[in-house]
């Protein structure tokens, strides 16, 4: 325990500290621009998918995935603002799934005071990783799905269908956890648990329902190799991140309003 008493560590602890709020304060000052950066690039990547389409010249191509892409994230997100907004003061869950150490709860007024109150710390690369893999997905999806027109063959369209609804809802379902960490809502660390369980229920379902048509093998391989590391991202995120969402005492006083006994 001397060790992390030692002067110098401090003194790194600190500027750690310092620089996460540094991070926090520019995503909750710069949010409308995210929002603008995004829908501008995701726009301009998806122009250009539907422009080297293959398709594009013989038929026109549907832009509705398209527009999904670009608006419901953006929409989820600040409706989620909304829906949240009284954060600390929403009400406590009635049934703890949380168990694992010794708590004891507190006020949200004497949470408010608590030193590790805040999204601050580590829990700032928790956020920004939330967000980036909503950029991330949409870029998988633009690489690996064609632009396609209205009539296509029922594998290609049931699969196009699939990975649209998949990176559209997950991605939406991921800001709106984002969300509910900035604003400080209690039911945060469960929501995004749901989100994981969600994410890798999808993956499983995408496959079962893609594999029942007559998907050429080269196209299966390759899903299956896309799928598989969409798993894999999932799991990796929540094995690293779960413990921490269970045992951190920042995330326990500022999302469940209790303090170590």
């Amino acid at each position: 325990m001397q060790f992390f008493h030692h002067p110098l560590v401090r003194h790194t602890q600190s500027k750690l500290h310092a620089r996460s709020l540094t991070l926090l304060a520019g995503l909750e000052g710069n949010l409308g621009r995210i929002a603008l950066w995004w829908m501008g690039t995701i726009a301009a990547a998806a122009a250009l998918r539907i422009a080297i389409s293959p398709l594009q010249s013989v038929q026109p191509i549907s832009v509705a995935p398209y527009l999904l892409l670009i608006c419901a994230p953006v929409t989820s997100f600040f409706l989620a603002l909304r829906w949240f907004a009284e954060g600390p003061a929403m009400p406590q869950p009635r049934i703890r799934l949380a168990r694992i150490g010794r708590w004891r709860d507190v006020t949200p007024a004497e949470a408010s005071r608590h030193p590790l109150h805040g999204t601050s710390g580590i829990m700032v690369s928790l956020l920004i990783g939330m967000l980036l893999n909503v950029p991330v997905r949409a870029v998988e999806y633009l690489v690996t799905m064609p632009a396609i027109p209205p009539a296509v063959p029922g594998w290609l369209a049931v699969l196009h269908n699939a990975m649209t609804m998949d990176v559209v809802i997950i991605s939406s379902l991921y800001v709106i956890a984002f969300a509910m960490a900035l604003r400080r809502s209690p039911m945060f660390p469960r929501f995004l648990a749901m989100v994981w369980i969600a994410d890798i229920a999808a993956q499983m379902l995408i496959a079962r329902t893609v594999m029942a048509t007559d998907v050429p093998p080269g196209v299966a391989a390759a899903l299956h190799d896309l799928l598989q590391g969409n798993l894999t991202k999932v799991m990796i995120s929540a094995g690293l991140w779960l413990p921490y969402l269970l045992l951190s005492t920042r995330v326990n006083v500022t999302f469940r309003h209790r303090v170590p006994r």
